[in-house]
């Protein structure tokens, strides 16, 4: 039995989560009441602006407050940028703009790295304090710990978000929005607000104005890819986490060459499962109620080369990266060295945007290299992106998955001396005859990884016949197969609920 409590009070130990019962019961009350409304366009945005205030308060708590400072000040900002009348003013308010948002995500994610970079490097003994902690504490009387620094989930998200509204403003690619209310709803949205897809104002805003329309078509594959999310996150990725991975990673020194071997594999398809079927109930969910959100996620692992991989990998991030900093760097309009340099640079930047520790930037490091390898052997091998023979692709795909697994080590590894470890253990640590009494003591988090594998490596058209099938049925067998699939798989799925991956991010 629910109790207010649970549903309204924010816990540390149970923030709300798509792939929780909780959140089911939440989301069919809010829709409930969004039905009755949805045609009153500013009493829908303000509705959902507080829902989505009140979503990141039950997941972040008090980081709210941070959330709708970023809407005040971009819009106002956003604004000076658009009525400002000269090219001077526009770049002042636009640095003021990124030194804001850069700046608190610099304090709230990177303190503690590059305090121990310097303490390491000049022998010092600097201790990061909380100034925000500081000022409540003098100002409201309150009692924070002001030692501490802790992360506002999905800040990178909303912060990238908002900064992409500034500057297509500055770059006139867009008008700002017509009102707070508007822009409030747009930074605040929840179904990606905590863990993308990164929505741009240019695609979301506009939306605001239309009245909501939801065919039948669209009903239909809104419900099957919250199923098909729900079933990647809270079946496939928790099972393998839980079960397998995590005992590895954690200690794979325990752990012989083919286990580790498995683990890599095993986080593959669960970062996989994890991200992309969060982004699944995202935009499954937004559809709901009549917003349609970017793809963020096309079967990566089928690519054929590195380029491709970021073409189908976490989309909205890629593009970001693309149109706002590589882009911005010079892209490949300043020679073929410098577009080397923009990709390298794009791509550290990108691997810090995931963490501050130098693994994430290794992680980052190793995938810009690749594509300025790859960028470089398409100029010397021009056939190389043409259409190639089958075991050339079939060649070209392994290799890029490898290479792509390789590279997961570091970016889930607790640190590099671990990755060290875990790669010592491959190499020199692995036995054949070992096989298969493994795969008899793991055949569970195996089949998992496979099950995993083989809904990833479907073909599309499998997948679109499918979605078409489920659309066709009648509205109550839906609702049907959807109770079933829901009670099944909190039978098959783990009693412990797993966070989404990207909210630490």
């Amino acid at each position: 039995m629910l109790t207010l409590k649970e549903i309204f009070v924010f816990s540390e130990t149970s923030p709300l989560l798509f792939s929780q019962y909780l959140f089911i019961f939440i989301f069919t009350v809010m829709y409930g009441i969004y039905a009755a409304i949805c045609d009153r366009l500013n009493l829908r945005s303000f509705y959902l602006m507080c829902f989505g205030i009140f979503f990141y308060y039950r997941t972040g708590g008090w980081f709210f407050s941070l959330l709708v400072l970023s809407t005040i000040y971009d819009f106002y900002l956003a604004n000076a940028i658009h009525k400002a009348n000269s090219k001077v003013k526009r770049k002042v308010y636009l640095i003021i703009s990124l030194t804001i948002n850069l700046g608190l995500l610099a304090f709230f994610k990177y303190t503690y790295y590059f305090t121990d970079i310097i303490n390491g490097l000049l022998h010092t003994n600097f201790h990061p304090k909380n100034i925000f902690y500081i000022f409540s504490n003098d100002v409201f009387g309150t009692h924070f710990d002001i030692n501490k620094i802790i992360l506002p989930v999905g800040i990178s998200f909303f912060t990238f978000q908002t900064l992409s509204y500034t500057i297509d403003v500055y770059r006139k690619h867009i008008e700002p929005a017509r009102n707070i209310l508007d822009f409030g709803f747009f930074v605040t949205y929840f179904p990606q607000l905590i863990a993308g897809p990164i929505v741009r104002a240019v695609d979301f805003i506009p939306q605001i104005a239309k009245k909501f329309s939801l065919t039948e078509r669209e009903f239909g594959h809104a419900i099957f890819l919250i199923m098909g999310g729900f079933i990647k996150k809270a079946v496939i990725s928790d099972y393998i986490s839980i079960n397998f991975v995590d005992r590895v990673f954690d200690a794979p020194q325990l752990y012989s060459g083919f286990d580790n071997l498995m683990a890599v594999y095993g986080y593959a398809i669960q970062i996989y499962c994890d991200f992309s079927g969060y982004s699944d109930m995202a935009i499954g969910i937004s559809l709901l109620m009549g917003f349609r959100l970017p793809l963020n996620f096309n079967s990566p692992y089928v690519s054929l080369s590195i380029t491709e991989f970021w073409r189908r990998w976490h989309i909205s991030l890629s593009t970001w990266l693309k149109d706002y900093l590589y882009i911005s760097l010079g892209g490949n309009r300043k020679g073929k060295v410098r577009t080397y340099i923009n990709l390298m640079i794009t791509m550290l930047l990108g691997g810090l945007w995931h963490g501050a520790a130098t693994r994430f930037i290794i992680w980052g490091a190793l995938h810009g290299a690749a594509l300025a390898i790859h960028k470089a052997w398409l100029e010397f091998v021009p056939w190389a992106g043409k259409q190639n023979s089958r075991w050339y692709n079939i060649l070209a795909g392994l290799l890029t998955f490898h290479f792509v697994c390789f590279c997961w080590i570091y970016f889930r590894a607790d640190n590099v001396p671990t990755v060290e470890m875990m790669i010592s253990r491959i190499f020199n640590n692995f036995s054949i005859p070992d096989i298969a009494v493994k795969v008899a003591a793991y055949w569970k988090p195996f089949a998992f990884i496979l099950i995993g594998y083989f809904l990833h490596f479907l073909p599309k058209n499998i997948k679109i016949q499918m979605e078409d099938k489920f659309s066709a049925v009648p509205l109550a067998l839906k609702v049907g197969i959807v109770a079933f699939v829901i009670i099944a798989a909190y039978q098959v799925a783990s009693s412990e609920v797993q966070p989404f991956i990207y909210f630490q991010f």
